[in-house]
């Protein structure tokens, strides 16, 4: 489990069961899914909460997607496979516009994966706290350019070159939950050029 670092920070305590929903929407990335086999094996994760849960599944290859049969085996009211967290985004934006009182969504993955999939679910007005989840896979970083607001993905050095603007950046612990990103500021700002050698510390 991720430790905060700092209080902007999320925690993501663990996929659990929510006795009162009348509809789940469980979104796994990669590792997640593993989350929710895990969960499975849970005695409050009966058949009638698959039954009631719709699992959007994220696996950007082959080996990701060898786990699809063993999702399949939960019996879930419907079981999505997308190629990427963007198409992922997209069809749960989709269930959202719809969505009743007494949904309830449930997200695991990587921390990027997380971050966007509560940054979406906020425009349609879900509480961030109420979403049920936790962290699995990597630990590499989304992050904004502060100067350019442009997003680098898949970030696992610090400092890393904003790949907009070409910056250097200082990948900062802040963490914005509205945009699903850590903030990075240029490193170099007060003395140019004076740039430390990359570190891999988001692996």
């Amino acid at each position: 489990m991720l430790s905060p670092s700092i209080l902007s920070r999320p925690v993501y305590p663990g996929l659990r069961v929510d006795k009162f929903a009348r509809l789940n929407l469980i979104l796994a990335e990669g590792d997640g899914a593993e989350a929710v086999l895990a969960l499975s094996q849970t005695p409050d994760a009966t058949c009638a909460f698959f039954a009631r849960s719709l699992i959007f599944h994220c696996a950007v290859n082959a080996a990701e997607r060898a786990i699809l049969p063993a999702l399949e085996a939960l019996a879930p009211q419907a079981l999505w496979s997308f190629p990427s967290a963007e198409t992922t985004l997209v069809r749960l934006r989709g269930v959202l516009q719809t969505a009743t009182m007494g949904t309830r969504i449930l997200a695991a993955g990587t921390e990027p994966f997380i971050g966007q999939v509560v940054a979406e679910a906020a425009v349609f007005g879900v509480d961030p706290r109420s979403i049920i989840t936790e962290h699995r896979g990597s630990t590499r970083r989304r992050v904004q350019c502060v100067h350019c607001k442009g997003m680098i993905e898949n970030v696992t050095q610090n400092p890393v070159v904003c790949s907009h603007c070409g910056l250097s950046l200082f990948v900062r612990d802040h963490y914005s939950k509205r945009l699903g990103a850590f903030q990075g500021v240029c490193i170099d700002a007060e003395a140019p050029g004076h740039i430390p050698a990359a570190e891999e510390l988001y692996p």
